[in-house]
């Protein structure tokens, strides 16, 4: 069997194991080196049949972002994940702010672009995070382009429905008169590829 072939086979067999209920159109390249990430066959079996994880690995695009009941548990992962490096609000610490309009890897304006760096890593002390579910991940991109403070034409992720209604994100309005976070409601994240 050929090298092709049994790339072929363990493609099949991954569709077959997730059910064929995922279409990965989107190849995703390390942010360093440009390697293929294999996400396919590297990424957390869990969280994978989300509407928003199907949608994404078909188009790239993330449909949590400014889904207001999607932004708890992705504040939930950056706050586990990433704030130790990056600050609680994105101010930056160890690691580039992630809050203004300056990326340290341009690509990272687009969902594709950033999801490829969280999950493969960058240089310095950042390492993958592919040990977090796919939904995860796109839960946590969405709160990081939550806490964006910088003018709304320069938001490339935003679409353009999203930039009119788009407000720079105020940590003193976020948290509480008692300093613990407020949250969403009792309300489920759900959103529509429709």
């Amino acid at each position: 069997m050929t090298t092709k072939s049994r790339t072929i086979v363990v493609l099949a067999a991954v569709a077959a194991v997730l059910g064929g209920s995922v279409a990965w159109a989107e190849t995703f390249r390390n942010t360093i080196t440009g390697e293929d990430l294999r996400v396919p066959e590297t990424a957390n079996p869990e969280g994978r049949d989300t509407e928003a994880v199907k949608h994404f690995l078909e188009s790239g695009v993330n449909l949590y972002t400014e889904v207001k009941t999607c932004l708890p548990k992705g504040e939930e992962v950056y706050l586990t994940s990433c704030s130790g490096c990056h600050g609680h609000v994105g101010e930056g610490k160890v690691g580039p702010g992630l809050a203004d309009s300056y990326w340290t890897y341009p690509k990272n304006k687009t969902d594709k672009g950033l999801f490829e760096t969280i999950y493969g890593g960058a240089q310095g002390m950042m390492g993958p995070h592919s040990d977090l579910t796919l939904d995860e991940m796109l839960k946590l991109m969405a709160w990081i382009r939550h806490i964006y403070v910088g003018d709304a034409a320069d938001a490339d992720w935003l679409t353009e429905e999203q930039k009119k209604n788009f407000k720079p994100y105020k940590p003193e309005e976020h948290a509480s008169a008692d300093g613990s976070e407020k949250a969403a409601g009792g309300d489920e994240c759900k959103v529509s590829a429709n």
